[in-house]
């Protein structure tokens, strides 16, 4: 993949993007079988999560906005809230909260500093921007109960942590958890002990963080860009990107996977307050 990032364990399986390919790819029974395109989309497709009770439906970050995305490749749009940008922009990381909302960031093309934006879309298909000033959002991601978000600023080399109040989805004033000085952090999952697993783009490695921000292991993968990660049970799936990479090595771009000690849960489901017309309908 070109930049292989937004892997998710969900009940319909592993899904996971190639950003600005466009493509939703699944992973088959094995993971030595080769990946399986679902949808390719005509603009960049940052992240997506399944829609509850609406098979083949997903919630995607793409293009300048958020849309409804059905099987077909067919769209409805929700907002396109960065369309009108200065500087031309697009739709990073995202995912949905366990109280059933859907997040995502944004940033420029070319990385301009300060030009990114966190975006929440609420049961009622409402799009907000929650934060700006963010040059790389990566992330976010949530503790099993809700209460707690973690988001990267990629560029910046920080991981900060927001208290989110259950019942709005407003974010409290949030803390440092983590910073990284070797590379960029990327792609995050939360595991049930609480530990925040993070990508670390440019150093061919992941790393677990504890819930206090110590540093708890390492791993190292053949691939100098990791960018998502993802826990399905206790196996832990890699993405990784070969875009920048002058002379990339036979594995990069490629997906890893490796059998840790703790588990993940399931990632979550947009869930809007009533059914909202699908793409199809929609048109």
């Amino acid at each position: 993949m070109e930049l292989g990032e937004g892997i998710r364990w969900t009940e319909r399986g592993i899904v996971l993007v190639d950003i600005l390919a466009g493509r939703l790819l699944t992973a088959a029974g094995s993971p030595t079988e080769p990946l399986r395109q679902l949808v390719q989309l005509p603009v960049p497709l940052g992240a997506v999560a399944p829609v509850a009770d609406a098979p083949g439906s997903w919630i995607a970050a793409a293009g300048t906005g958020m849309c409804l995305l059905a099987s077909d490749g067919s769209t409805r749009w929700l907002a396109r809230p960065e369309a009108d940008a200065v500087r031309p922009m697009r739709m990073n990381d995202g995912t949905a909260d366990p109280f059933g909302r859907f997040w995502a960031g944004s940033m420029a093309y070319d990385a301009d500093e300060g030009r990114g934006s966190l975006y929440r879309v609420d049961h009622d298909g409402t799009v907000s921007r929650v934060l700006d000033g963010i040059t790389v959002p990566n992330g976010p991601a949530f503790t099993a109960d809700g209460a707690t978000m973690y988001l990267a600023d990629s560029a910046r080399g920080m991981i900060r942590r927001h208290p989110v109040d259950p019942a709005t989805g407003r974010l409290g004033t949030p803390e440092t958890f983590v910073t990284v000085d070797d590379g960029s952090p990327d792609g995050m999952v939360v595991d049930v002990e609480g530990a925040v697993w993070v990508a670390v783009w440019g150093t061919g490695t992941v790393r677990r963080y504890r819930a206090d921000g110590r540093l708890d292991r390492t791993l190292r993968l053949p691939a100098r860009q990791p960018a998502g990660v993802c826990l399905q049970g206790d196996l832990l799936h890699v993405t990784t990107a070969r875009v920048g990479l002058a002379a990339p090595g036979p594995h990069d771009g490629a997906v890893f996977t490796v059998r840790v000690d703790t588990p993940g849960r399931p990632a979550d489901a947009y869930r809007p307050q009533v059914p909202l017309p699908s793409p199809a309908e929609a048109s």
